[in-house]
Order: structure tokens, then sequence, then C-alpha cells
């Protein structure tokens, strides 16, 4: 199998889930692993089939919408990205979890989209009756749906967490052309993914964006529209004041959130079984919302 140095690739960020590797000066590859990040910390379990999903899941919506939606991504076939980085067809253990994308300048703002109340947006509500400090509508439960998605951005912070901001912070930060731009694009493209998975059952309750310029065109980059970034519930467990169960890292969070464990490093070794639940969820999540099986992806 070629080595990171036979395929000529400089390694020039570790994400918590995500390796960046540069080639040339307009492309770059995106490889996503198997690592689990919860409450901002790197579990030392890996889930089984996580990376796969995650980019499975971006190539499916990418290409679901490219007619109406820009993206960075160029291809996650093997056979394509060893056009652009000999030797990569030998990489089998990345296939399935990489994605050649061009190159952008990334716009300082996680674009979170919110359909429904929940998560910290939830939170923020019952405390002050805002969501990211703009007014709500007053007497909404937990799950209830707003009466339009809200665009709700965020900072993208180098180390610690992000923030919560309004339109007003955000435009200061990116500009209100950079802004306009951005809410346009998310707020169309959550309501044409939301009305996607309602054929199928499911509700997207909330999901965050990366944007990006290329050439000086907005797209959208990295990952999209999967359970690492948006919360999709079955439809029919979603009833007003209850939580119901995500297609996401949900069952791994709840045994966490069980243990005397102060949520800094190092974390609690987790069993097994909790490992084996998380990764059924993710390929679930995969297949229900593709229509396709996971064995038919890349990598397999």
């Amino acid at each position: 199998m070629a080595s990171v140095s036979d395929l000529g690739l400089r390694h020039t960020y570790a994400g918590k889930v995500r390796d960046l590797y540069e080639f040339d000066d307009t492309h770059l590859l995106l490889v996503a692993s198997d690592r689990m990040s919860a409450f901002d910390v790197v579990m030392n379990e890996l889930i089984p089939q996580k990376g796969r999903v995650l980019t499975g899941l971006t190539h499916y919506w990418v290409r679901e919408f490219a007619s109406s939606v820009p993206s960075s991504l160029v291809t996650c076939d093997p056979a394509q990205i060893d056009v652009f980085i000999p030797g990569f067809a030998g990489k089998s253990p990345w296939h399935g979890r990489a994605t050649l994308a061009r190159k952008a300048t990334m716009l300082p703002l996680e674009c979170i989209v919110r359909g429904r109340l929940a998560g910290q947006a939830y939170d923020e509500y019952v405390k002050s009756g805002t969501v990211h400090q703009m007014a709500a509508p007053a007497g909404l439960r937990l799950t209830d749906p707003f009466p339009a998605p809200m665009f709700t951005p965020s900072t993208k912070a180098s180390t610690g967490h992000d923030l919560n901001i309004d339109l007003s912070a955000a435009a200061s930060i990116v500009g209100e052309d950079a802004l306009a731009q951005a809410q346009t694009l998310c707020l169309d493209l959550f309501e044409l993914a939301a009305a996607k998975l309602a054929n199928v059952g499911l509700v997207l309750a909330d999901t965050k964006f990366e944007l990006g310029f290329i050439d000086d065109e907005l797209v959208v980059c990295d990952e999209v529209l999967t359970p690492d970034s948006s919360r999709i519930w079955p439809a029919e467990h979603v009833h007003s004041g209850e939580t119901p169960p995500a297609f996401d890292k949900q069952p791994f969070r709840d045994w966490l959130s069980a243990q005397t464990w102060d949520r800094t490093p190092p974390p609690p070794a987790v069993p097994d079984e909790v490992v084996a639940i998380t990764s059924a969820r993710y390929v679930e999540a995969y297949e229900r919302v593709s229509g396709h099986s996971l064995d038919d992806w890349y990598g397999a």
C-alpha cells in the first residue's frame, strides 16, 4: 500500500474527525476518520464505518443538488482521485473515506439552519425566549417547528467552543453581502433536504454547513448533511416536548453523560456495545437517507 510520502501528500491539518492533505495549488484531499468526538473531546475508541458514512452521505447530497447548490467536491471515486494523486488507488484503507476537493477561501462562520427547536437553541429559548439572541415565537416546546427555518450562525473558534451569534454580529465578521449569500444558499439547501428526507419518513431538525469562496463563488465545503453535522429524527417518533431518537452520536453521548466524567481529557473507556450501537446508527442513517446499502459505497 502506498504511504503518504509516496503519494506526495503534505499532512496540513488534523481535526477531531478529518485529516487534510495538500498536493497541489488548487486541490485538497480530505480523509474522514472513524474517530469520535463528544463534548469537544476525541474518544479513544473508533466507530467502525463512520468515516465512510460521512463521506458517502456528503457525496450523496452534493450530487443530489448539484444543479442548484455549488460545491467544492470533485470526486470520491478512488480511480478518479488516482488521476490527480498517482498511487491513490493502492491506498485501500482510504477508499470511501477520501474526498478530492477544490481549495476554497473559507467563510469564518458556522452556518447553522434550524427547522425545529432543539439542542443549544432549546436551552437558550427556555432561558430567555430567544434563539441566537434573535426573537422567536412564544410558547414553543422541544422539537416544535419554527414558522420558517432560521439561519442561526456561530463563530468558528480555533480553540474552545464556538459562540452562537445573531445576524448583526455575523455581518460584522463577514460583511452584509457575504452573509446574505450564505443565508440564501443555506436556507435553500435546508428546504430541499428537508423535503427529500420527509419523503422517507425523516425530519431534518437542524444542520450545519461550511461555506467558502472559489473564484468569487460561494460554495458548500466539507461535510454536508451528515449525522455529525445534523439532527435527523424518525418522523414517527417526533412528539412535542419529547426528545426523539436521532441518527447520530446520541447513544455515545447518552452513555458518556451517565458517567462521572468532567468532560475533559482523558475520556473514559467506552464499552464495545455502545461502540457497536453507535456504528449501526451511522450505517442506518446512510442507508435510510440515500436508499443504498453501505456495502455498495467505495471501500466496502
